[in-house]
């Protein structure tokens, strides 16, 4: 059993989280015409900004209420106002997403009765959304924030119905619905991605899901928005993703699909409003469990899987065979969020390799007892730096490069921020395609760093061997 130890230092060192709020933009940065909306000072919303733009290299359409001093005393529900007046004129969004940060929190403000009194307004009058996600950034970290974010939206968004009554051992397309609920469509999915599911993830999950006649309703969907395109003109919102009518309409899938254990809490209020059941896949990275979700799809779509979906399979298992001897025996130290923590310490000891360092940024979460090593951290990269000396391979964010040079141990860049490589948004990581390619870049760096025998060796080699 692994045994998680918490954080017992005061300070610091080199953070590996980021914040509640981060996790919330993100989120909202995946449906179209959205603008995140940071309740707090500017200094927290900059910060976040500077995160977003060097990751995506795109620009980022973050705003703040900009709560000054006499705001932090008598409570900001003058500047929530003020902002989200102003982005109506000036932006007219169709989802402003509220993000609130520890500034505000700390005061015990209603957030929600704020917002209820600028509807009254007709703030939210022509179809603008007003989404208030909790999202302190003394609690909690970046997943939190977009789990938060996703179950705001279904709350306030998507259409209620009657509670669909379901059959224990019926087929996943034969749920009975009510009278008066929204009419099922059964070749519809909702998925839900989790944070640490790339663009390129993402598309290619739509394309998958697609090839077997499906039609996959994906929330957010950063693919649409922070994919790296540019727009014909200046835009103040997000320019693609999920639209407000598909949130609307989550109802009307057959099922819902979530992926990562801090998307459980949005897919059960889905099942709760409108009855749609919802299956959840822990990591879609990994042979067995590609082969769990595929065998799902053909189950809900009744047909077979595709010819080539067999074909990207078959390449998998080419890989597996490939790489196995790249990876048996090797210690590798990974530092990132419980649910991509999970799924790269399941992926490098399916192939051999042992986790001989796990850091994570909160133990809120019940996937960390499932994680493959023997204790995990809950700290920063100062922690993880004393912990994986003798590794292998490091495994984290671009924030990992000092600890990386002063170990002397190879960086593999996963998860946010990504900001000294380019395209890390089109780094796929997930399904056979996804862990293919893992195997083969992971394969690559053990590869490139083995070191070359020079004379001086083999001639040391050649002594103690004699000596022996």
């Amino acid at each position: 059993m692994v045994h998680v130890y918490p954080q017992t230092k005061s300070a610091t060192v080199n953070p590996l989280k980021s914040s509640q709020p981060l996790g919330a933009a993100l989120a909202f940065l995946g449906v179209e015409g959205a603008v995140p909306l940071f309740h707090g000072s500017q200094g927290c919303t900059s910060f976040a900004l500077v995160l977003c733009v060097r990751h995506f290299k795109e620009t980022v359409p973050l705003q703040t209420t900009a709560m000054d001093e006499l705001a932090v005393v008598v409570g900001g529900a003058g500047h929530l106002k003020e902002a989200i007046l102003n982005l109506k004129e000036r932006a007219n969004p169709r989802l402003i997403g509220i993000c609130t940060t520890a500034l505000s929190e700390t005061r015990s403000e209603d957030f929600a009765r704020q917002i209820a009194n600028i509807k009254m307004m007709r703030a939210d009058e022509p179809g603008t959304e007003i989404v208030l996600a909790n999202t302190p950034d003394f609690d909690g970290a970046l997943e939190e924030g977009w789990s938060k974010a996703v179950t705001a939206m279904i709350e306030r968004i998507t259409r209620r119905g009657q509670q669909a009554r379901r059959a224990k051992k019926a087929p996943v397309i034969e749920r009975i619905r009510e009278p008066g609920e929204q009419p099922l469509k059964r070749k519809k999915l909702a998925i839900l991605p989790g944070w640490h599911l790339t663009v390129a993830d993402i598309e290619h999950l739509r394309e998958v899901v697609e090839s077997f006649g499906l039609k996959p309703a994906i929330l957010p969907d950063v693919s649409g928005s922070l994919d790296g395109t540019v727009p014909d003109r200046w835009m103040p919102v997000t320019y693609g993703g999920t639209s407000v009518e598909d949130i609307q309409e989550l109802g009307t899938a057959v099922q819902c699909i979530g992926v990562g254990e801090h998307m459980r809490r949005p897919a059960e209020l889905l099942q709760k409003l409108t009855g749609v059941p919802y299956t959840l896949f822990q990591s879609l990275t990994g042979l067995r469990n590609v082969d769990r979700f595929v065998s799902l799809l053909s189950e809900i779509s009744g047909v077979p899987a595709p010819a080539k979906i067999h074909r990207c399979r078959s390449q998998l298992q080419d890989a597996l065979l490939d790489g196995q001897f790249h990876f048996a025996g090797k210690k590798i130290a990974i530092a990132a969020e419980p649910d991509q923590l999970y799924q790269f310490a399941t992926f490098f000891t399916g192939l051999g390799a042992k986790i001989v360092a796990a850091v994570t940024t909160t133990g809120a979460s019940g996937i960390l007892e499932k994680v493959t090593a023997e204790s995990i951290q809950i700290g920063d990269l100062g922690d993880f730096e004393n912990l994986a000396g003798g590794a292998d391979l490091l495994v984290t964010h671009s924030h990992g490069r000092q600890a990386a040079e002063r170990l002397g141990i190879p960086l593999l860049r996963v998860g946010f921020p990504a900001f000294d490589r380019l395209g890390s948004q089109h780094k796929l990581t997930i399904l056979y395609r996804g862990t293919r390619d893992m195997i083969f870049e992971a394969a690559n760096i053990f590869q490139a760093n083995q070191h070359t025998p020079s004379p001086e060796m083999v001639d040391a080699l050649r002594k103690r061997s004699n000596a022996e």
